[in-house]
């Protein structure tokens, strides 16, 4: 194996599983397998490693002479499970006494890839985290659209003729932007209007620009659901606002909503006085118009979604992630477009920056705000980002802190061993336990194992009895210590601990 692959590889596998990696310590049974493949095809293509434990991380290794047989079992099995036609690239990897499997499988162009037992209707799958979904007709028709190279927004309204749909305030706002009068050529070019046997009918973008109940009969859930909460959670609204109007104006007007509940403050650069947003307003903006461009709009049931809290700005937009964009390589230009017409017109109107460069605005603003955590994800069917403070204190912890300061500080904490006060200021196994337990509570063993440690060490049995003595965890069954369903949890202290120590 030559170097820059075994470089590859060794980074690969420090990876946590995800769209398009997954490990498994042996073989999958055979449906598992057929549907991860299949799955990987129909997405963006994928790697999956055999003779590496996902939980903990671990290269267990398969003996050298079952390969081979294995190589063909998995080939085969591929060949005899799946359709239409999927090449693997099988490769075994590692030193003598700890080979692996490498299974690399590449987007597909012939969709849906489905499992033959089952059929298309029941044996397609998609990839959705790091788990395999069946797909259902939304998406199977998505995928053939695919093959076809056609978007769900060129495709035509047959139910209603054009007429039907009021599509004057979007002509205005587009003479606006353009000098250009929208009329039936205009319309024609932008392939807003489609001929079909000598009719010009509507295509779903025309649907999509225009303003009145028919396009709500189509498309219901074409809106952006806008809130601004109190605090840091969903509990109490402060504001709420329902966009429905076409989607050409959608996106300004949430971004509208998000400056009228965030701040705007003064920071001093030199000699001179600045202003500045508590958020990277133009980051925001891009992700809002990305949300309102690249939303799959063949999903019903689904809107996007603006959330503001006190710490954070939010936006959930219906639809995965296009294959090809790499939100962790926000710096390069990437391009891919799901609303082949809204696209273009949304370009056409600068709604949108040139081809691949939203990405890059981000990136480049966040750099201007260090104190802002960027996160994105796939939930489901839907993509999510967020902008997130780092240094945030709910008010009750902000009130509380003078006097949680004193108790809570480890410097000031006689009682704390002077090794553990070091450890501590060097992410010590003190705060780490802390840490692990944020999410969830946790057996021992389960923290260990967490922790990357192959057993239940004794110090870290005493550092545990160390946290129990601080009050900073506590124990789920506390009456019956040796209850095999013992379990241990962060106390009400252990999580204003667990803020004051990041902040």
């Amino acid at each position: 194996m030559n170097y820059e692959l075994r470089m590859k590889i060794s980074e690969i596998i420090k990876q946590p599983e995800g769209r398009r990696l997954e490990f498994k310590e042996t073989l999958p049974t055979t449906a598992d397998l057929a549907k991860t493949i299949v799955a990987f095809a129909n997405d963006a293509g994928g790697e999956l490693f055999i003779g590496i434990r996902n939980e903990p991380r671990e290269l267990v290794g398969i003996p050298e002479d079952e390969l081979m047989k294995l190589e063909e079992q998995i080939s085969n099995l591929i060949h005899d499970q799946c359709h239409p036609v999927i090449v693997p690239d099988i490769s075994s990897h590692g030193d003598d006494g700890a080979r692996f499997l490498r299974v690399q499988i590449f987007r597909g162009s012939n969709f849906p890839y489905y499992l033959k037992a089952k059929g298309k209707l029941e044996g397609t799958y998609i990839r959705v985290g790091s788990s395999n979904r069946q797909a259902d007709a939304e998406i199977i028709a998505e995928l053939e659209r695919q093959k076809r190279n056609i978007s769900f927004d060129s495709e035509l309204a047959h139910d209603k003729p054009a007429a039907d749909f009021n599509i004057e305030p979007f002509k205005a706002f587009f003479k606006e932007k353009t000098g250009e009068e929208m009329d039936e050529t205009t319309l024609r070019k932008l392939e807003l209007l489609k001929e079909y046997h000598g009719n010009w009918l509507p295509a779903h973008a025309y649907v999509l620009f225009s303003e009145n109940p028919a396009r709500k009969e189509l498309f219901p859930y074409a809106k952006i659901e806008c809130a601004r909460f109190k605090g840091s959670t969903s509990d109490v609204f402060i504001d709420q606002k329902t966009i429905e109007k076409n989607i050409s104006l959608q996106a300004e007007v949430a971004y509208d909503f998000i400056l009228r509940h965030i701040n705007k403050g003064a920071t001093v650069k030199g000699v001179y006085t600045e202003s500045r947003w508590e958020f990277p307003v133009v980051a925001i903006r891009e992700a809002v118009r990305n949300a309102v461009v690249h939303r799959d709009y063949s999903l019903t049931g689904k809107d996007i979604k603006v959330a503001v809290y006190d710490d954070m700005v939010e936006i959930t937009s219906p639809g995965k992630l296009m294959p090809s964009i790499d939100f962790n390589d926000m710096e390069a230009r990437q391009s891919d477009i799901r609303n082949k017409i809204i696209a273009p017109v949304f370009k056409k109107i600068g709604l949108i920056d040139q081809w691949g460069n939203g990405l890059k605005l981000i990136f480049d603003e966040l750099k201007e705000y260090p104190e802002i955590e960027f996160k994105w994800f796939e939930k489901g069917l839907q993509f999510q980002v967020q902008f997130i403070k780092k240094d945030y204190l709910q008010p009750e912890l902000q009130e509380s802190q003078p006097q949680l300061q004193p108790q809570l500080q480890p410097q000031s904490q006689p009682q704390l061993q002077p090794q553990l006060q070091q450890e501590l200021q060097q992410e010590s196994l003190y705060s780490l336990i802390l840490k692990a337990l944020e999410e969830r509570t946790l057996t021992t063993k389960e923290i260990s194992e967490k922790l990357g440690q192959k057993g239940k060490s004794g110090q870290l049995k005493k550092v545990i009895r160390k946290l129990h003595k601080d009050g900073l965890i506590e124990r789920t069954i506390p009456d019956k210590l040796n209850n095999p369903a013992q379990r241990q949890k962060l106390t009400e202290k252990g999580e204003i601990f667990i803020k004051l120590l990041r902040k």
